[in-house]
């Protein structure tokens, strides 16, 4: 079988928000897939603290990854050996590359059990205000300017159009300058929704804006993990 592990969006988020299910099925396999190694570890430690680091096996899947990559853990599957898949944040395969395993498992008919838990893009859609019956995840922007400037004013012509909420990332970094661009390029009266540090008890900050009241209340986003949200 392959497990479908929820992480968490926030190390500070109460272990209580989380189905109990999480670490027994962490508890009954040693083998998982991870994005990051560091990260993935962490999480085990979250569930379930009692769990043997030195026990785990840990094998790499990200966006670089290829089924040939990975030819050990998929002979091990085939063998009867349960996995765990870990994203880096929320749910697996979600702007998250374990679909690659998944897509797998099916072809050959390997058993996938998906686990509930948080998605920052679900989260910060639900608590924009936006359409929530019709939207799209459009991932990362373009990092060129011009592209990016292109596609910024793409999806707010389709939300004008469409009604359908655009949802989008930037890697935390880059966070400040792609809120510079959007209130650069948009119109106005176009309303945006910023979900940063979901989930965190503390830090949490999701606010809906036109952009016109945006530009008078610049967030600090710097390295901070963050949905943006276009709709109406």
């Amino acid at each position: 079988m392959l497990f479908l592990l929820p992480a968490y969006l926030s190390e500070n988020t109460s272990i209580t928000h989380f189905s109990p299910v999480i670490k027994d099925y962490i508890m009954q396999t040693d083998y998982f897939f991870v994005e990051n190694e560091k990260t993935a570890r962490k999480v085990v430690k979250f569930f379930a603290p009692e769990k043997k680091q030195s026990d785990l096996k840990l094998f790499l899947l990200d966006k670089y990854t290829e089924n040939a990559d990975i030819k050990e853990a998929q002979q091990l599957m085939l063998k009867g050996q349960d996995f765990g898949l870990l994203s880096e944040a929320g749910l697996p395969c979600i702007a998250d590359p374990g679909n690659l395993m998944v897509k797998w498992c099916h072809e050959k008919n390997i058993r996938v059990i998906p686990i509930s838990g948080p998605s920052s893009i679900i989260l910060a859609l639900i608590s924009s205000g936006f359409n929530g019956q019709e939207f799209t995840f459009n991932g990362y922007l373009p990092i060129d300017k011009g592209e990016k400037k292109k596609q910024i004013l793409h999806l707010e012509s389709l939300v004008q159009k469409t009604g359908y909420s655009q949802i989008f990332m930037e890697t935390p970094y880059r966070n400040n300058q792609l809120f510079e661009d959007l209130t650069k390029f948009l119109s106005p009266n176009t309303k945006l929704c910023i979900a940063a540090n979901i989930n965190d008890p503390e830090h949490e900050f999701i606010k809906t804006k036109t952009i016109k009241e945006w530009q008078k209340q610049k967030p600090e986003l710097h390295k901070i993990p963050a949905v943006f949200v276009l709709g109406k």
